[in-house]
């Protein structure tokens, strides 16, 4: 029997690259049961006025690089920049405010599986 074969890679490279104003997804690591791994390239990308994320699972959030503001529905807003991350419980409505124009943002987002 061999072992199965490691992968290796970069989040900064590969993938699909965001227009400016958008985001690009790239899924890297899926479980069964739900679990996921996904990276995140932002460039100056917000969520419409009135759109809010109301997932029914949690998620661990990462900036590895770049800035962003993620906006929730009391008015309140976190400012996330490198190293910064949100722990975002199901349920938890909230929107990205902003993303830096002038550079990716770079996201790490693991989604748990519903409970």
């Amino acid at each position: 029997m061999t072992d199965p074969a490691p992968r290796f890679g970069h989040l900064g490279k590969g993938g699909v690259r965001p227009e400016a104003g958008g985001e690009a997804f790239l899924d890297l690591l899926t479980a069964p049961g739900g679990a996921r791994v996904e990276r995140i390239l932002s460039r100056g990308a917000a969520s419409p006025p009135d759109f809010w994320y109301e997932q029914g699972w949690d998620e661990f959030v990462f900036v590895v690089a770049g800035a962003a503001i993620l906006g929730f529905p009391d008015g309140r807003e976190q400012r996330m920049e490198a190293g910064g991350y949100a722990i975002l419980p199901a349920g938890c409505r909230h929107r990205v405010a902003w993303t830096d124009p002038g550079r990716d943002t770079l996201w790490l987002a693991v989604h748990m599986p519903p409970a």
